[in-house]
């Protein structure tokens, strides 16, 4: 049943007025939270989104990675967000578009794997900046950023050669790409400098982020009688089967030692709040222009977590020294002269070797025990 309702005009004028007035209300409230949005734009014209491959938990890669994105999300100017376990490929490049699409318009992609779907989504979002991790693709509004992660590797290998006992030294290796053979490499070198008898033994996990398998892989080469254990995936795994077994341990990307308190000598280490700070500027600022960027020891990006109390004054000694010639350029870790696992020169004596052939890198040197799959 309807029911109709007779009004006076008194009252109908009455009506009128509250419906306005309710009605500017409404519209003075749509255009208050219009102003607070558009506040919170002019004072954060920095929106930065980052792209994980792995949980922020992982306490490794992607940890490292977010104590940058939280030294950005600090600065006055800068918002940030982020997704994790993104996987690499097309649900990579999803999320991608999804932050463009969302008004970002600083994107940091964090994983190799991100290469092509940052180089696809960049070419739709000419007004955006991407920054991809570790590749090398450029483009007008795509640069690259990584670290000489060797250098510390280098300087970790020392204390690994100078601590183990065995004289065998396991390594959990990542995917055989160029930056996971370089870091062996470098780590090799190291180990080597100070303790020619020394070998590296390499299993390899195909895996960025799998805490069974790498530890199952770290109890592999306790087995075969390493005693110090190194890797370089992101979990603490490796470091964990070590400390079990009474060994030694050699983290990667941020300080495990929480993990293996008694195991973990150091890690070589992850700043990315040098490069973030730098990026978010430079977009602030409108000074960002395409680069790829590799810094090392000098700037701070990368560098070594604290020593265990283990790690006698000699070996810390011995580390500072070469820390001090890499820092200041009076030497790198590729210098000759070094040869290939079969004893095949590969670089002279007195000769560094390029950025070049540093980064696309498919060999292993002497002291290193294992080969390099053709493909994963």
């Amino acid at each position: 049943m309807f029911r109709f309702w007779k009004v006076s005009a008194s009252a109908g004028a009455a009506l009128l007025l509250v419906f306005v007035g309710a009605l500017l209300v409404a519209c003075g409230g749509a255009e208050e939270e219009g102003a607070e949005e558009r506040a919170a734009e002019e004072a954060a014209p920095v929106r930065a989104a980052f792209v994980y491959v792995s949980p922020v938990g992982d306490a490794g890669w992607t940890l490292a990675h977010d104590r940058g994105r939280q030294a950005i999300d600090a600065l006055p100017f800068v918002e940030t967000a982020y997704t994790e376990s993104v996987p690499e490929g097309a649900e990579a490049e999803r999320t991608i578009n999804q932050y463009v699409r969302n008004g970002y318009n600083l994107i940091f992609t964090t994983s190799f794997g991100y290469m092509d779907p940052t180089i696809n989504v960049a070419a739709t979002a000419p007004d955006v900046t991407f920054m991809h991790c570790s590749g090398f693709k450029v483009a007008d509004n795509v640069g690259t950023y990584f670290g000489r992660m060797y250098q510390p590797r280098y300087l970790s290998g020392i204390v690994a050669g100078m601590m183990t006992e065995s004289n065998i030294i396991g390594y959990v290796a990542a995917h055989p790409i160029p930056e996971v053979i370089r870091g062996i490499n470098a780590f090799a070198l190291g180990a080597r400098s100070v303790n020619p008898e020394a070998e590296v033994r390499v299993i390899w996990t195909q895996t960025w982020f799998d805490p069974a398998k790498e530890r199952e892989a770290a109890e592999s080469l306790l087995d075969v009688g390493a005693d110090v254990i190194a890797q370089h995936q992101d979990t603490p795994g490796p470091q964990q089967a070590a400390e079990e077994r009474g060994k030694f341990s050699i983290g990667y990307n941020e300080d495990m030692s929480s993990f293996a308190p008694a195991a973990h000598l150091t890690a070589p280490i992850w700043d990315w709040s040098v490069i973030y700070e730098r990026v978010a500027n430079e977009v602030n600022d409108g000074t960002w222009s395409s680069y790829q960027y590799w810094g090392g020891l000098e700037d701070g990006v990368v560098g070594l977590a604290p020593f265990n109390d283990a790690v006698p004054q000699e070996v810390r000694d011995a580390v500072e020294a070469k820390r001090a010639m890499i820092a200041s350029g009076e030497w790198d870790v590729f210098t000759g002269p070094i040869n290939d696992q079969d004893g095949n020169e590969i670089v002279a004596e007195g000769v560094t070797m390029s950025d070049g052939d540093m980064l696309g890198m498919r060999f292993f040197v002497e002291g290193v025990v294992g080969t390099i799959p053709e493909s994963e």
